[in-house]
């Protein structure tokens, strides 16, 4: 679009984790400020690992949360599902609580449809049941076996809960366990004792969930047929929640351990408190918060074990590594269709890798990628027609759940055979359009590169000089990434108007001058910085923008 731009905005410091460059302290105040340098001319804006949508220039900045969807409904549930509570054991002899919903009318046989969560599987007890089964609605109408399972050491499971359980590739007896021992064991338990089931089974999950789902599929048991992570962890240092390429996401890991890191006394159906913030201001907490040192002292009192292992793995050492699900996505035999959300702040790395792991690495398998304008579980949870003002012109997550999930669920649990399905299909903004393509990225883009040069200019010819720009980080004034009144990062967090940043002047801006035709960017984009800074380390955010026009 002749009125677009394209922006490089937000090159910043913010925080003192993970850090590589040099530094040397210029400012004698109290609280100690950085000096740091960006060379211009020699570094393109291009490549791989951070990934980013199709779109076109004239895609606005758009700002909301997800709309709700009403589920099936307890009644409804009630009235077609008989539950069922049974602890499931497992090789080893420990015993994992889970919650079953078998279809009243019996005369026919239906396929498994599980998920195993640490969320809890509430509500609990043979007479309470849950307002929504499965994925979506559709698929509850259609008639599944559903199963819902705690996974070891969390709420009624019995065992020790361990976060992203490493996966063992070599297992020398019934005592070498992890999350794909525990799915194949529980497959063979119902197989056995669950009746009018077809024999064949399907896993899916949510962002964690997601993660068991991926987990599950590794060594699969021969009934699983069909698995769909979405918005799986994959590899929680390099790019999913807590880390992205490193960089601490402070926010997110302590509002989340607050409350789940703490351990349960013992097996419960209840999940943990809410942490007491005192302020709906997340900004002024963590400013006020200090040193990183202070979370223990202050709130958490070295009773949250994950909290301690993160900050004593600062670097991606082996506790992170062992935690990388994508070396183990070999030889999958299930079908697979991973999903993920253009604007998901949490797990966008997740899915995209996920999906490219089991292509590099299962040759032959059907591996299927889908990927929509949503935030984070946007897709199960909304109609996907707009996020704040802008129109996505349809339904998208309807479109998802009615044409593409239901899809898979049934060609491969009901009909045993593929789906009219592509190998991925990918929502284009600006045009609005679901596109369909046998690859991703798709077959005959190019690499193209952006120079950040003098004058704050953004270009994709080399620059005419070289040089540098600076700017001074002060702790005391952190630069925030949203321009509202909220705890921590906002589903939105993505999308939302980078202007109130752009005016600091520890923020770098290069922009482009006006594009004088459409351009579509498709598949992976790396930041290429040569850096140097005067503090003892740094982390950098960079974000790809569209000008809205």
């Amino acid at each position: 679009a002749p009125s677009s731009r394209m922006v490089l905005s937000g090159i910043k410091n913010v925080g003192s984790m993970a850090g590589k460059p040099r530094i040397r302290v210029v400012s004698p105040a109290s609280e100690p400020q950085f000096r740091t340098r960006t060379r211009q001319g020699g570094n393109p804006f291009c490549g791989r690992n951070m990934e980013f949508m199709w779109l076109r220039i004239s895609l606005a900045v758009v700002l909301a949360l997800p709309l709700s969807v009403a589920g099936q409904g307890r009644d409804y549930v009630r009235a077609h599902y008989t539950k069922h509570e049974y602890m499931v054991p497992m090789r080893d002899g420990v015993r994992l609580f889970t919650s079953i919903y078998v279809p009243k009318d019996t005369s026919r046989t239906y396929p498994v449809l599980m998920m195993r969560t640490p969320y809890g599987v509430g509500p609990y007890g043979v007479d309470q049941y849950r307002e929504r089964l499965g994925p979506s609605e559709r698929l509850a109408r259609e008639g599944y076996i559903f199963v819902y399972q705690d996974v070891r050491g969390r709420y009624m499971s019995e065992g020790e809960f361990v976060n992203v359980r490493p996966h063992k590739p070599v297992k020398t007896g019934p005592r070498d366990t992890d999350e794909s021992t525990d799915t194949y064991d529980t497959i063979e338990w119902l197989l056995r004792h669950v009746p009018h089931h077809n024999g064949r089974v399907g896993l899916w999950g949510i962002s964690y969930p997601g993660f068991y789902a991926a987990a599950g599929m590794i060594d699969a048991h021969p009934a699983l047929k069909a698995v769909s992570p979405q918005a799986p962890i994959a590899d929680w240092f390099i790019g999913d929640d807590f880390h992205h390429n490193g960089a601490f996401f402070l926010p997110h890991a302590f509002g989340f351990l607050a409350v789940f890191g703490r351990p349960r006394p013992g097996p419960t159906t209840r999940g943990g408190q809410p942490f007491e913030f005192g302020t709906p201001d997340g900004y002024k907490f963590y400013l006020q918060l200090g040193s990183l040192a202070n979370v223990n002292t202050r709130y958490f009192h070295n009773e949250i074990p994950f909290w301690n292992e993160l900050m004593e793995h600062g670097t991606y050492d082996e506790f992170w590594k062992a935690r990388n699900l994508r070396p183990h996505l070999k030889n999958i035999r299930p079908a697979v269709m991973t999903v993920g959300g253009w604007f998901d702040a949490e797990d966008l790395f997740g899915a995209l890798k996920v999906y490219e792991s089991v292509e590099k690495q299962s040759p032959g398998a059907y591996n299927i990628l889908v990927m929509g304008p949503w935030s984070h579980g946007g897709w199960s949870r909304s109609d996907g027609d707009r996020l704040g003002p802008v129109s996505f012109g349809s339904k998208t997550a309807e479109v998802y759940r009615e044409n593409i999930e239901a899809a898979f669920f049934h060609a491969f649990l009901k009909q045993d055979t593929a789906p009219d399905l592509p190998e991925a299909y990918v929502f284009e903004t600006g045009t609005n359009q679901w596109r369909r393509y046998d690859s991703w990225p798709p077959k005959g883009t190019i690499e193209r590169s952006l120079f950040l040069c003098e004058g704050g200019q953004v270009t994709f010819q080399p620059c005419r000089s070289e040089g540098f720009d600076e700017y001074v980080s002060d702790p005391a004034r952190p630069v925030p990434f949203i321009n509202s009144i909220a705890i921590g990062m906002t589903s939105d967090y993505m999308i939302q108007d980078q202007r109130f940043a752009a005016t600091r002047p520890d923020v770098l801006v290069y922009q482009s001058e006006p594009l004088q035709a459409d351009f579509v960017a498709a598949g992976p984009v790396t930041a290429s910085l040569w850096v140097s800074t005067t503090g003892t380390d740094s982390d950098w955010i960079v974000k790809l923008i569209d000008v809205y026009p």
